[in-house]
């Protein structure tokens, strides 16, 4: 399962493939209301003061109110219409004024219809190239990260996916549950880097742990193969940092593989620790530049209802409004014990509150395995 961030706002496709009206914040909300009503109002004293003066050029601003609430272009022009008829009743036996003040308000209210209904039809046209740009994310999404099973020999499964753009839907984390001939292998990483050069390249990790994770008996030569699958990249698109877990289906034994990446953490009778290394690994791509030709397997032996959490440093370095990080290990032993997919939940609704109202400033990925036997 995955899970992905929406903008304030943002538009959502609908089944007839039109835009639908935009979801205004609460504060343009009130903004939009104290217009109307400061609308209405220069209406009211028009009518008050009578012959001699005219406020009837306001009711140009009507049509540009009315567009920040809609996305079809028929209700500024019908509400420029409006407009343009009850300034002629305002002004309706005013011989006080020169003509050119009836024209002057004619005008302007007909160019701030014009203008606001170019305004709609434009907007509209963005958003609909935006869905079409977020369908094919999506579809890039649904090929590259597939679901993991819930449930593989002794392990539940999990996972989150949360991109920071919120036009983007996917970024540069990945993940990958394979039950192979070896035993279950399990994948999560994070590309160096942003966009659709990050996608690439997670593209490139992902397919070569498809591939060798069926043909390769040894974990630590797994994340080898998948080291050279990014050897051959642009220097400034090559490296990725990941995490590898190969569990036996019967035993439940597990072995683990740190390639530069955040430790995972280990929760276990309401504790949590991190599974860190004895020596640091470089990340994949970087293997031959940090002068070390191998990567180690180390030996992890789990029991029943232990739970690992992997996840990528957009979790760990998330950042509340006052510069503070996320305090992953601490939060992650308060939340209630459940199924992975409870904690996952807990945890991203949590995170959500913790960097509020600024938002994620990277990719968040974490994935949740617990032993059931």
């Amino acid at each position: 399962m995955t899970a992905s961030t929406d903008g304030p706002g943002s538009p959502e496709r609908r089944r007839d493939g039109a835009v639908p009206p935009p979801r205004l914040p609460r504060r343009a909300r009130l903004l939009l209301y104290g217009a109307f009503l400061l609308l209405l109002a220069a209406v009211l004293v028009d009518l008050i003061t009578g012959p001699g003066t005219t406020l009837s050029p306001v009711l140009a601003v009507a049509p540009v109110l009315v567009s920040a609430t809609t996305r079809r272009a028929r209700v500024p022009l019908a509400t420029g219409a409006v407009a343009i008829v009850v300034a002629g009743l305002l002004e309706e036996g005013n011989t006080h004024l020169p003509g050119s003040v009836h024209a002057t308000a004619l005008v302007t209210i007909t160019a701030a219809t014009l203008a606001s209904t170019a305004n709609v039809v434009l907007t509209a046209a963005r958003e609909r190239e935006l869905l079409q740009v977020r369908t094919v994310a999506e579809a890039a999404q649904r090929a590259l990260l597939r679901p993991p099973p819930e449930r593989v020999g002794p392990l539940r499964i999990a996972v989150r996916y949360v991109a920071a753009a919120a036009e983007a839907r996917i970024g540069g984390d990945l993940y990958a549950v394979a039950d192979t001939p070896f035993g279950i292998r399990v994948l999560l990483g994070d590309v160096q880097g942003h966009g659709l050069p990050a996608v690439e390249t997670a593209a490139d990790v992902l397919g070569a742990f498809r591939t060798a994770a069926r043909t390769e008996p040894d974990l630590a030569r797994l994340a080898e193969r998948l080291d050279a699958a990014l050897s051959s990249r642009p220097a400034n698109e090559r490296f990725a940092t990941a995490l590898l877990i190969g569990v036996d289906r019967r035993s439940g034994a597990a072995r683990l593989v740190n390639c530069g990446h955040p430790h995972p953490l280990l929760r276990r009778a309401g504790q949590v620790t991190e599974l860190a290394p004895a020596g640091h690994a470089p990340p994949l791509g970087l293997l031959d530049l940090a002068g070390d030709s191998h990567y180690q397997a180390v030996p992890f032996e789990p029991q029943p209802g232990d739970l690992l959490v992997l996840h990528t440093d957009g979790v760990s370095e998330a950042r509340d409004p006052a510069g503070t990080f996320y305090p992953l290990p601490t939060r992650l032993a308060t939340f209630p014990a459940g199924s992975p997919d409870d904690l996952l939940d807990d945890l991203f609704a949590d995170l959500a509150r913790w960097v509020s109202p600024t938002g994620l400033a990277d990719d968040a990925a974490a994935l949740a395995l617990r032993w059931e036997r």
